[in-house]
């Protein structure tokens, strides 16, 4: 074997379908674009939105709603989610970086910490935010809140 003679796997490459050479290939004449109408004509664009001269869609509807560019997106972790961390691994802190490392936010993500479930273990929780309920859950149980 040797570069000269190397060729791809049988079936596994297709020749190119060659439209508009001629009757005799079966794919002259219009060369596979029907008949007449701007579709079938060089230099034809089909324009985003446009829907054949009906006044589209987005010019239809009227506009709705805004985009707040000052909200912040918290990635929101539950205290049943901690208490179980603690229990699993054995944890006294859990910061971002527990959190990250165990598959529950990633490196870009802001966490918050809500107040659903029961904790039973001390633990000094590292967060973004946490909602009332759940720093006064994690503080009756003696354990430290730090916000970040």
């Amino acid at each position: 074997m040797n570069l000269s003679n190397l060729k791809p796997a049988e079936g596994s490459t297709k020749t190119r379908k060659r439209i508009g050479r001629g009757p005799g290939s079966g794919l002259g004449g219009t060369s596979t674009r029907g008949h007449k109408g701007a579709k079938s004509r060089s230099g034809y664009k089909n324009k985003i939105g446009f829907e054949g001269g009906q006044m589209p869609i987005q010019r239809r509807l009227p506009k709705f709603g805004f985009k707040n560019i000052n909200r912040v997106e918290y990635k929101a972790i539950n205290i049943s989610t901690l208490q179980q961390m603690a229990e699993s691994q054995q944890l006294t802190k859990i910061g971002v970086e527990e959190l990250i490392n165990a598959g529950f936010i990633s490196a870009s993500q802001l966490v918050k910490i809500l107040g659903n479930g029961n904790l039973t273990a001390k633990l000094d929780v590292e967060a973004h935010a946490f909602s009332k309920s759940a720093e006064a859950a994690i503080q009756a149980v003696g354990g430290t809140v730090v916000k970040l």
